[in-house]
This record gives C-alpha cells, structure tokens and sequence, in this order.
C-alpha cells in the first residue's frame, strides 16, 4: 500500500525504458510512481548483447541492477502490479492498477513494451528469444557460422535472408507454406546458395529451448541451431488507446521528436513505439523521455 497518491509523473513499465525515465526524472528531483508488473518481453532470452557495459549480461541482472540504481533517488518510489484502466481528469490522469488502487499524476509515461503473437507452431513460443531470434544485432554474433533458418516470406523473407547472409552462409529460407518471391528474389537467393523450402512446419525440437531439428509436414526434418523470423504483435497495454492515443500503420504508439503521443500530457518509450527492440535503444530512449517531460513540467509552471 502506497500512501502518497499524487505524482508528477506516473511511469507505467519499469523495464529498461522506464527505469531510464525514471532515472532521469529522479535526478530532476521529480515525484515519480514506477508501475511495473514484472514481466518483460525478453525473460526467456539467456543473454543481452550489444550495450556497452553490460554485454553477456542476462537480462534480469541488468534490469536488478538498474532498479536497485533508480531506487536510490528518494523521489521515485515502485509499485509491483497492473495498471488496468487510464482516465483523463481536470489537472492530469488517473492510473488505476489491479488490486483497485487509483494513482495521479499530472503526465504520464508508457514504456510497456509489446505482446509478440507466436505463430502455431508447435516448440517456437519455448524457444523464442532463445533459439528463435529476432535480431541479429542482439544474438547473431553468438551463433555466426551455424545452421540458421529464416522463416519468412516475400519482401520480408529477401530482405532478412539477404541480412542474415552477413553472419552465416549455411543459411535457409523457410516460407512455411507456398512461395510469394518474385523469380528476381529467387534467383538472387540461389545466387547466394540460399534454399527456399515451401513445405509448411510441423514442429521445432529443442532442448530447453535450443533448437536442434524443424520438422516439416511431409515427415522431414532438418538439423537447424537458429531461427530469425519477425513475430505479429500488439500493444502490450491498452491504457493508451483509452486515452485516445494514436497508433501508427504497424501498430507502435504514434510519438513525435519530443517523444508526445497525440495526447498531451502523454509521452511513450522502448518497444511500444519502434522495431529497434534493443536494451541499449531502450534505455536511450527512455533517459531522453524523462528529460522531456521534466522540461515540460519546468516550463509549464515557469
């Protein structure tokens, strides 16, 4: 139970993007609430690459250590649960979590991330994040050279085999069902000993994760150490879509150079509003956040 109620900022999220906010707002000797249900996206992935300082890390032993950062600014204070319904008010925004509490504060912050849909294939959920990647700049490094798939078809399917290319040769296209290359895709792929297989997936055998064959629906299978493939998804909190916030085509809240949403007094941060899912773009992202907000709060009341 938390007595203080009001705020200057709440912050919904306290993954990577919203400690980072809350850093920053922190520092800015802001009145911040941390709402955080403690589930982010990348649990399952074994590793964090490619940000400085914390390379190898795994994820919780930097989101633990960031938390335990920002919990030393006395003006930032945690509340582990789910928020579930935003209202607009007279001077700011209402933020009601699980158990019922209602929380204020006059801007609010969304670093909740997104939902990847898994598609129906039967092992991928066990091992996505793990063995079913989806950037190379996050974990190609660590399986360079092996046997890799793309699942994939199309513009998409080109395109991520073509980038893939760069850190294996021994790699595969998988369309999981018929073909929508054009012959100019298909040729340039054979050109780069790239295999197209049509057959749709039966299933991916792993070992706590780690792949080692896809089973195909005409009773073959393939020995595979990695699969890239770009997940469906949607917004993993839909407190912003009842405030009226915009989403873009693809499906990421709408943001301006400031980090807005189209209502005021909203910002949002991290996966929510961009493809680049890296822990170091998060992080970014969020500490430039905070400092928006902080600089609107100031002038506002200057």
């Amino acid at each position: 139970m938390i007595d203080n109620k009001n705020f200057d900022v709440i912050i919904v999220g306290g993954s990577y993007a919203g400690l980072a906010a809350g850093m920053a707002l922190g520092r800015a000797l802001k009145q911040v609430l941390i709402i955080d249900s403690g589930l982010p996206c990348n649990r399952q992935t074994p590793h964090s690459h490619n940000f400085l300082t914390q390379d190898g890390k795994t994820p919780q032993e930097i989101s633990v250590l960031a938390k335990k950062q920002v919990e030393r600014y006395d003006t930032v204070t945690f509340f582990n649960g789910l928020a579930t319904q935003g209202v607009k008010t007279k001077n700011g925004f209402d933020i009601q979590v699980a158990s019922g509490e209602i929380f204020h504060a006059g801007k609010l912050i969304f670093a909740t991330g997104i939902k990847d849909i898994m598609p129906a294939i039967d092992g991928l959920s066990a091992c996505w994040g793990i063995s079913v990647i989806h950037c190379p700049y996050c974990h190609g490094y660590e399986v360079k050279g092996e046997k890799t798939g793309i699942l994939g078809n199309g513009e998409y399917g080109f395109e991520f085999s073509a980038l893939i290319s760069n850190w294996t040769k021994d790699l595969t296209l998988f369309t999981n069902g018929v073909s929508t290359l054009t012959n100019e895709q298909r040729e340039k792929l054979g050109k780069h000993h790239i295999e197209i297989v049509e057959t749709p997936i039966e299933k991916l055998e792993h070992s706590n994760g780690y792949l080692q064959n896809l089973h195909l629906k005409d009773g073959t299978k393939t020995a595979i150490k990695a699969l890239y493939t770009r997940t469906a998804f949607e917004q993993h909190c839909q407190i912003p879509t009842m405030l009226g916030c915009d989403l873009t085509e693809e499906g990421y809240i709408k943001i301006d150079t400031f980090h807005k949403t189209t209502i005021e007094g909203v910002f949002a941060c991290g996966d929510n509003v961009t493809r680049m899912r890296t822990v170091a773009n998060a992080v970014a992202m969020g500490t430039t956040t905070g400092g928006m907000v902080n600089r609107e709060i100031i002038f506002e009341n200057f």
